[in-house]
């Protein structure tokens, strides 16, 4: 039996042609807001990447078949369909064994990508560690994946609605790379700064992908995070926008919600209370993070 991996006409034509390539998740557009917004905006997405001289590759799972990059009708059925899988590294395989149809996560979309050589993702934000995950052990898969397959993502910080402390300290642990992009702070998601330092700072492409060649040369086993903050003119205040996350926090626990249904849940609550302004950062971001991770995968294929 073999891996039921497909390329798109564009991205395999980009892989004969060594053009660099940017892996893009599909969840945004399945479990991140409804439709016809999701396929605009992964359509955007996707034209963000070819501005800036890579092909963007969307990944997903279709009836049992890995897809590495979507055609605009498979982007309209992906967009409109119900029940889609939430794919991360312990149900991906088993997705594709059984037939299914899910979108990757930040996890998920690392092993597509590393599978069909690809070595740059451009992502929102990262999953980590929930707030009590001391007594919940709820901690991403995302985490582990980036300290063990080599794709640099590229990502504005972890999810603000995560606890960002202990996320860098797992990293840490994890051995993983954390790169600010061009500041020192590391970004909060719909915010700037946080009141954290990054562990790192690189303020180019060419020192990212040197980094992520120089780790290749060294043996080093799995990827780096580059945390790449939100423009400045889409950001929302962290004074703003911590007491409506807070406020999401409470109505999580009080409703019993856990597991892969907290952050969907708390997206949802908190673009009501924002009245769409999260989500307006939210793509704002990920067309930012499409953006450098083209230039970061430009620069390696130049190396």
């Amino acid at each position: 039996m073999t891996l039921p991996l497909h390329l798109s006409d564009e991205v395999k034509a980009a892989c004969d042609a060594g053009t660099p390539i940017v892996a893009l998740e599909s969840t945004i557009i399945t479990h991140g807001m409804p439709f016809p917004q999701n396929v605009e905006t992964a359509r955007a997405v996707e034209a963000v990447v070819r501005t800036n001289g890579a092909v963007p590759a969307t990944i997903a799972v279709l009836d049992g078949n890995l897809h590495i990059g979507l055609n605009d009708a498979q982007l309209d059925a992906l967009g409109q369909a119900k029940g889609v899988a939430k794919l991360s590294r312990a149900d991906m395989a088993a997705c594709i064994a059984t037939g299914g149809t899910g979108a990757t996560t930040v996890a998920a979309t690392m092993i597509a990508a590393h599978l069909a050589g690809i070595s740059v993702f451009a992502t929102g934000g990262i999953g980590g560690v929930h707030r009590g995950a001391e007594t919940s052990f709820d901690i991403s898969a995302d985490l582990r994946e980036l300290s063990k397959t080599p794709v640099t993502v590229v990502a504005a910080g972890a999810k603000a609605i995560l606890d960002l402390p202990k996320t860098l300290e797992v990293l840490e642990t994890l051995g993983v790379p954390v790169i600010a992009y061009g500041q020192d702070s590391f970004p909060a998601f719909w915010s700037r700064n946080s009141d954290l330092a990054a562990p790192l700072r690189m303020d180019s492409p060419d020192q990212i992908a040197a980094s992520a060649i120089t780790r290749a040369r060294m043996g080093l086993e799995g990827g780096q995070l580059i945390a790449n903050p939100i423009p400045e003119s889409a950001e929302i205040p962290r004074e703003a926008i911590t007491p409506v996350i807070e406020e999401a926090l409470a109505a999580a626990e009080a409703d019993g919600i856990s597991a892969k249904g907290v952050t969907p849940y708390l997206l949802d609550r908190i673009f009501h209370a924002t009245e769409g302004a999260s989500l307006a950062a939210n793509i704002a971001l990920v067309k930012n993070n499409a953006q450098l991770a083209s230039q970061i995968a430009r620069s390696m294929s130049e190396a």
